[in-house]
């Protein structure tokens, strides 16, 4: 198996990182679903591992994109207003 095949086949890459199988649109799609969204309720809608989840919303949360609050000990996401018209 050549050194592409077997990056496809990781997710990865030709340097080595790894490429998501899902757009940040998707993402913020997952949030305004369930907004307030839960971590594990994103990862849930996308078919993802929670900590995946989490690092796509910090990701996204750095570019004002979606916002974060803590309610409690839970940590719940919404659409920032920046990308509240954008239905895509």
């Amino acid at each position: 198996m050549s050194q592409q095949e077997q990056d496809q086949e990781t997710g990865r890459d030709t340097h080595g990182r790894y490429t998501p199988s899902h757009s940040d649109a998707d993402v913020i799609a997952a949030v305004r679903k369930h907004t307030p969204a839960a971590t594990s309720e994103v990862g849930d809608e996308l078919g993802i591992a929670r900590q995946s989840a989490d690092y796509r919303l910090r990701k996204l949360a750095d570019e004002d994109r979606v916002k974060k609050k803590k309610i409690g000990a839970s940590l719940v996401w919404a659409v920032a207003p920046s990308e509240a018209g954008d239905e895509s």
